[in-house]
């Protein structure tokens, strides 16, 4: 169900936009070792933008306008990428943005890693790169 402000996640809009910001901030960090070790990367930001053709509500309320539009967002995904774009590793944040979750093609289980050490995600990611090059 939607919430009147018109966004459906559980957090307040300003709360998502902080926890999106400190997610961001963090696959930022590793982002920019990996480049250093000549490593492909890209951040993705997805969101899911919702908007009703003008029906109004069922239930009218008379100090909040009628939900006409949602947004929810997901979280930032860090992927990494060979020379033909191909995505190698993912890298997301764990709950509340303390832990790396690093996702390789070979491994059924993401690896967590503290957020305290980015440079084991870029050790553990281009040891899986070089694994895949050779």
């Amino acid at each position: 169900m939607n919430a009147p402000n018109g966004s459906n996640s559980r957090l307040s809009p300003s709360g998502e936009e902080a926890a999106v910001d400190r997610q961001s901030k963090a696959l930022i960090v590793v982002q920019r070792l990996l480049r250093k070790q000549g490593i492909r990367t890209r951040l993705d930001h997805t969101i899911s933008l919702g908007l009703f053709a003008s029906r109004p509500d069922t239930t009218q309320w008379p100090d909040k306008p009628p939900v006409r539009s949602w947004l929810t967002r997901c979280p930032p995904e860090l992927v990494v990428i060979d020379f033909t774009g191909r995505r190698q590793a993912t890298v997301t944040m764990g709950p509340h943005a303390e832990c790396y979750l690093i996702s390789l093609p070979a491994r059924p289980e993401p690896y967590n890693v503290s957020r305290t050490r980015p440079q084991r995600v870029v050790a553990l990611i281009a040891q899986a790169v070089s694994r895949g090059a050779a």
